[in-house]
């Protein structure tokens, strides 16, 4: 399919909602120290942050592309807009309630929502256009998930965790009033969450008045299509493996950046955000490089390379001591840009009629979100030291490397 330019529009609102999801995915950071502190948690209860949104992507992928399959990438993105809108409105009873239950089941939505609109937006992004640049095509529109990453924690954390009590305030408070004090933090999400709710109605209103091309592919009528018949193709299986991998790394990297930062580098919760903002404009810089690169090397092959740059970046966060964890980390952000889209075009090439399945079953992967990121915190809280936990991210760079190196080769 040549890109035309009828193709442009719908190109750029699709990449509207790469910004849009990163936006939300990258608040995450902020608020798992903020309810970390309001609930008084340990490490591995606040990532039950991480695991009620990237759960949500195992339980909604295969739903999200039956959704596209019967009624069409445009009916899929309108329901993930609104669902998403749903889910961050259900921020306000969640801090009136001051329950951290609530706040996971509204972050819960919010990620069933987003599974629809990444199991749409990414085969989408990757269709409107020539075949042979669909990975280019698709890291572009990935760069305004990048940009979101610069964004999302040096505003969020400007919003949320600048109101809070500090830490001599709260040590002169009884415990009644304490507990009363800290669960009033909660509040402070209500309004970043509620202009996000807003403005994702319009956006789901805009999609509804313009026209979508449909990328749907026709199947003959013999043609037979299962998820265990889709696994025939085994760069797609190695896909799911390594996105599982990745997105648990991306997740312990960014989450917990700043509860790492804190302890790695006895920095404040702000000064640690604004280090994780220059993260997310690495992570930016390292896509739209990654794109221009991709015109001058294989993607997997530069998948290959930074992944195993990850690995060696891992153990300077493991056994590093002061800033120089986070410059790792920052450098984690840069190598890991690619990874995501890249691993998502390469899964998905030359599987015609089985896309949609397949585009299912990579979203699905997204589970490692949740998985990982509770064995790190539990590595993290059984040895007293969160340094430790980066043993996760290593192991999980290593299989994207294996996968960049060898299972990414399509076989006939």
């Amino acid at each position: 399919m040549q890109k035309t330019k009828s193709d442009y529009l719908p190109f750029v609102l699709i990449t509207c909602l790469f910004f849009l999801w990163g936006f939300a995915h990258n608040l995450d950071p902020i608020l798992i120290p903020h309810l970390k502190k309001s609930f008084t948690l340990t490490t591995t209860q606040s990532t039950l942050v991480d695991s009620s949104v990237f759960v949500a992507y195992f339980f909604m992928a295969l739903p999200a592309g039956y959704i596209m399959k019967r009624w069409g990438y445009k009916t899929g993105i309108i329901a993930g807009l609104l669902l998403f809108a749903f889910g961050s409105f259900l921020f306000v009873p969640a801090a009136n309630h001051q329950s951290y239950n609530y706040f996971l089941i509204a972050l819960f939505i919010i990620a069933c929502g987003l599974t629809i609109l990444e199991t749409a937006a990414n085969p989408y992004a990757s269709s409107l256009g020539d075949p042979s640049t669909s990975t280019q095509r698709l890291n572009l529109a990935q760069s305004f998930n990048g940009l979101a990453a610069a964004l999302a924690p040096a505003i969020g954390a400007r919003i949320i965790l600048t109101k809070g009590y500090s830490t001599a305030e709260l040590a002169s408070m009884t415990t009644a009033a304490q507990k009363a004090a800290l669960a009033a933090e909660a509040y402070t999400v209500k309004t970043p969450y509620t202009i996000l709710g807003i403005i994702l109605i319009v956006v789901a209103f805009l999609f509804y008045r313009i026209q979508l091309p449909d990328i749907r592919e026709k199947k003959s009528i013999n043609q037979k299509q299962s998820l265990l018949s889709t696994f025939r193709h085994s760069h797609l299986s190695w896909a799911v493996v390594a996105q599982f991998f990745y997105v648990g790394a991306q997740v312990c990297v960014l989450s917990l950046f700043i509860l790492y930062a804190t302890q790695s580098a006895q920095i404040s919760e702000v000064q640690a955000a604004d280090y994780l903002s220059i993260g997310g404009l690495a992570f930016l810089l390292g896509r739209f490089l990654g794109t221009v690169l991709m015109k001058y090397f294989k993607p997997e092959n530069l998948l290959a390379s930074y992944a195993v740059v990850c690995v060696l970046l891992c153990l300077v966060a493991i056994f590093g001591q002061g800033l120089i964890t986070i410059y790792a980390l920052i450098g984690i952000c840069f190598f890991m840009s690619i990874m995501f889209p890249t691993i998502f075009s390469l899964g998905i090439q030359q599987l015609g009629p089985d896309t949609e399945m397949a585009s299912s079953l990579i979203v699905m992967s997204i589970v490692g979100g949740a998985v990982l990121p509770r064995i790190f915190g539990l590595i993290s809280d059984a040895t007293g030291n969160i340094q430790m936990g980066y043993i996760v991210p290593l192991i999980a760079f290593a299989v994207v490397a294996f996968f960049g190196f060898k299972g990414s080769k399509v076989k006939a």
